[in-house]
């Protein structure tokens, strides 16, 4: 028998297309995409998308039925976290619309006081001005695009290491060197370009929604609203971060895409027993459970000891949705930012706060960080070994444990929607 003369051979052949570029997977034999497509025309409840072979990003995105009950349906396809275009749909859809958590209130806590950061390819600047007035600009000299300043620190202006044009801190042009002949040049027109920026709490956030206008100052509840949904209240009530101070950053470069980390954390401790054998003999892990509200996910457990002086009784994680994790547990106050880097690589960036009178205690501050460390090497390798795996010919999507995978989904469900709802 001819296998193009085959009906079910065929629809195999077709399947070998869209796996091939939804999966981003090379050849494998005809009988071998035969067995997964019988197995799949026989089991439709596992919600395969048999999508035109002719893809896009957009189709990508689409690869995914979030109407589907959890304990039927599938993860995304392996292309959500290899494929470089749909890296970019999430950068345009997800992080450049909302806010965005970039650092912390304590590193602008004075007049003059700026940090720096990078998120996709928009390069920012956060700082107070001389009376204190909170600002955030693009990183870019109107000149030549210079990056103007890099880090954090203190400064009364922003002078670029270029051509030396020299801005204010609340943005304004000061000086532009050796413009004498130049015609239709008005310094009101090249001042830095602002940044809509707000806190909550000790959090600095930015929006980068070019759909929105620019507000110099947005209200703590329209805020609130917008970044936490019906999760602010759990949020101020559980993380007591008036008694914390800045202890240390951490940064990690990691091999995988950036939602291989975020689903880590979101697994409802599924990875613990196994990935970290060492610390799950530190929790009670039967005590373990997940809250799911709008735009933020809770997770809780109780330590399996209540004399932990790091630990404390209980543990309460939070991630907030699409990329910002914040832990409460024992004195410390912990905070994980994931930024894409490219489809397969990410940075995470830990920052550490703990309570104000252990602040001197240097032996309990070493240990405590260096336990936190040999954690955060655990979860490296593993997302790293997700990563191959999921850039492997063999696997397109996997099942949700429904018992614990209730928060992945719902990231995913939330992904999603930030993605689809602005594609035509």
């Amino acid at each position: 028998m001819n296998l193009k003369d085959c009906a079910v051979c065929t629809a195999a052949m077709a399947m070998f297309q869209i796996v091939s570029h939804v999966c981003n997977t090379r050849a494998f034999p005809p009988s071998y995409y035969l067995r997964l497509i019988s197995h799949n025309i026989s089991k439709p409840e596992n919600g395969l998308n048999l999508v035109p072979a002719a893809q896009s990003a957009a189709s990508i995105a689409k690869a995914f039925d979030h109407t589907v009950s959890l304990s039927k349906a599938r993860t995304p396809p392996s292309s959500w976290y290899t494929d470089p275009s749909f890296l970019q749909l999430e950068l345009q859809h997800v992080f450049f619309q909302g806010w965005q958590t970039v650092g912390f209130t304590e590193h602008v806590e004075n007049p003059c006081d700026f940090f720096s950061g990078r998120l996709g390819n928009v390069e920012y600047l956060v700082c107070r001005d001389a009376k204190g007035d909170l600002h955030a600009f693009h990183n870019a000299c109107s000149h030549r695009a210079s990056l103007l300043a890099s880090g954090k620190g203190s400064k009364s202006c922003f002078s670029c290491p270029y051509h030396g044009w020299t801005y204010g801190l609340n943005g304004s042009l000061l000086k532009a060197n050796r413009m004498a002949g130049i015609q239709n040049f008005n310094k009101d027109d090249f001042g830095l370009v602002p940044i809509n920026v707000a806190t909550w709490g000790p959090f600095v956030l930015i929006n980068l929604d070019k759909d929105i206008p620019f507000h110099q100052k947005s209200t703590t509840e329209k805020v609130e609203h917008e970044w936490l949904g019906d999760g602010s209240e759990i949020m101020s009530t559980n993380l007591n971060y008036l008694s914390v101070k800045h202890v240390r950053r951490r940064e990690y470069v990691i091999d995988c895409n950036w939602k291989v980390y975020c689903d880590n954390f979101l697994d409802g401790g599924y990875h613990v027993p196994y990935a970290h054998k060492g610390f799950s003999s530190s929790l009670n892990m039967n005590t373990y459970t997940t809250e799911v509200y709008e735009k933020i996910i809770v997770q809780r457990c109780e330590s399996a000891s209540k004399n932990d002086n790091r630990l404390g009784s209980d543990a309460f994680y939070a991630f907030v949705y699409p990329n910002f994790m914040v832990s409460r547990y024992g004195p410390w106050m912990e905070t994980n930012l994931v930024l894409p880097m490219t489809s397969s690589k990410c940075q995470v960036i830990f920052d550490y706060f703990l309570d104000e009178t252990l602040m001197n205690d240097k032996v309990f501050i070493e240990k405590s960080l260096e336990e936190s460390h040999a954690i955060q090497v655990e979860d490296v390798d593993i997302s790293e070994r997700v990563q191959r795996g999921l850039e492997s010919p063999a696997y397109c999507s996997g099942r949700y444990v429904p018992s614990v995978e209730m928060a992945v989904h719902h990231f995913h469900c939330l992904l999603h929607q930030s993605i689809n709802q602005n594609l035509s």
